[in-house]
């Protein structure tokens, strides 16, 4: 689910976080440049907002794991009731 957000699924093509355009490495300035909406990102930020991306994904995964444990415990106690 990320990872078709971040990157466009047939290409593999870095996509804009701000409109989901396709970016460009600028090879002249070391920069990936929207083609929609002109922002430019160095890598290090570009990768700064992936990671801002991956880590609700990673929380809301560990949300769900203690939900299922939960889940567990209880059906396991309500037997021979």
């Amino acid at each position: 689910m990320v990872l078709s957000f971040l990157y466009a699924e047939v290409a593999c093509m870095p996509v804009c976080p701000e409109c989901g355009g396709e970016l460009k490495f600028d090879r002249s300035r070391y920069m990936y440049i929207c083609r929609s909406c002109g922002l430019s990102l160095t890598r290090f930020e570009y990768e700064r907002t992936l990671e801002g991306k991956r880590k609700p994904q990673a929380k809301e995964d560990e949300r769900e794991k203690l939900r299922k444990e939960y889940l567990r415990w209880w059906l396991g106690g309500k037997k021979g009731g």
